[in-house]
């Protein structure tokens, strides 16, 4: 094996002309030697990004584009893969950075523990308070349910990758992202890798700068896309659900009624049995507790402000309750076409 085969970075991009110039600094600050290109998939954005995109593929050959008119991510990530030509592919994100050495060690690895995708950390950052909380919330275990490429994992064989290094073969194995899959495309992508006996792996030191939304608006949108194309994952293939998704429906459900009861519900002493009270009291209690439980979760989250640390507080909600929601309506309908709105503008 070639120690540096070339490699191909993929990046979809739709409204990204604030983030895009320095994501792709980022690709040529690499410290790896082999030869490298980058496939840039436009979508339909309403910004200047395609203008960006535009001015620095006229100013480096090694900048391919192609168009993607329909916007969707797994569509752009077929074409820029069909657009590539190297033996290594690299799936990077506009609102990502990745360190220098990410290529390096990411190919190494791949190598190394024979895998054929391997991933690393999403590492949430932050440029205003808000933002900054939001990416507190993304790191604890308590936010999008403790995966691995969120809050962390020793090194090892894992269910689905962020972003994802692979080996160029794999494609012609197991065929391209699945285009129906707007969401959740590249856990679908593992799945099949897996299935077909190959390995995804994890590397923790493979720390990549990302930016979330920026306001509740935005998380919210993406949150309940989020939850509905989970829950699609869960309908079409029932190895892909576990009890932690059922963990935000069942705390929704109870906080809701929890409310209803606190607001217009009978009182404990007019209700007969003894065992009857109980059950009205826990639940009435179930809004208090959730209340105290984010609290906590925010305060000794990896916020470093108070003021922080509270609005990380405000943000699980934000978080839990659209993709529990979201996650039930896919379940029973399915996605049907859900699209996160966060990006756009």
């Amino acid at each position: 094996m070639n120690e540096t085969p070339g490699v191909s970075y993929v990046m979809p991009i739709l409204n990204e002309a604030e983030y895009l110039e320095t994501a792709v600094n980022a690709i040529w600050d690499q410290d790896y030697e082999g030869p490298k290109e980058l496939v840039l998939a436009l979508g339909p954005s309403s910004d200047a990004t395609n203008e960006v995109a535009q001015r620095l593929a006229a100013a480096d050959p090694r900048i391919v584009l192609v168009d993607n008119p329909r916007g969707r991510t797994p569509i752009a990530l077929n074409l820029a893969i069909k657009a590539s030509s190297m033996p290594v592919i690299v799936r990077v994100d506009a609102h990502s950075e990745i360190p220098p050495f990410y290529t390096r060690r990411g190919v190494e690895t791949l190598f190394r523990v024979g895998a054929h995708d391997v991933g690393g950390l999403m590492d949430a950052k932050g440029r205003n308070t808000l933002q900054r909380a939001i990416a507190a919330a993304y790191h604890s275990r308590y936010g999008f349910g403790g995966a691995a490429y969120h809050s962390g994992a020793p090194e090892g064989p894992s269910e689905s990758a962020y972003l994802g290094i692979f080996r160029r073969e794999i494609f012609d194995e197991v065929g391209l992202y699945d285009e129906t899959m707007w969401r959740a495309q590249d856990w679908e992508l593992c799945f099949r890798i897996r299935s077909a006996g190959y390995k995804v792996w994890f590397d923790p030191e493979l720390k990549v700068g990302y930016y979330p939304r920026d306001n509740y608006k935005a998380l919210i949108e993406q949150s309940y896309a989020s939850g509905t194309w989970r829950g699609e994952i869960a309908r079409r293939y029932p190895s892909g659900k576990s009890l932690r998704h059922d963990i935000p429906p069942m705390m929704v459900f109870g906080v809701t009624v929890g409310l209803i009861l606190n607001l217009l519900g009978p009182r404990n002493s007019s209700v007969r049995t003894p065992l009857a009270r109980l059950a009205l009291k826990v639940t009435k209690s179930i809004p208090v507790l959730y209340s105290g439980f984010v609290l906590y979760a925010g305060v000794t989250g990896k916020a470093k402000s108070v003021k922080e640390k509270l609005l990380t507080a405000t943000v699980f909600p934000a978080i839990h309750f659209p993709w529990a929601l979201g996650y039930v309506r896919g379940r029973i309908f399915g996605a049907q076409g859900t699209v996160d709105k966060g990006r756009v503008k």
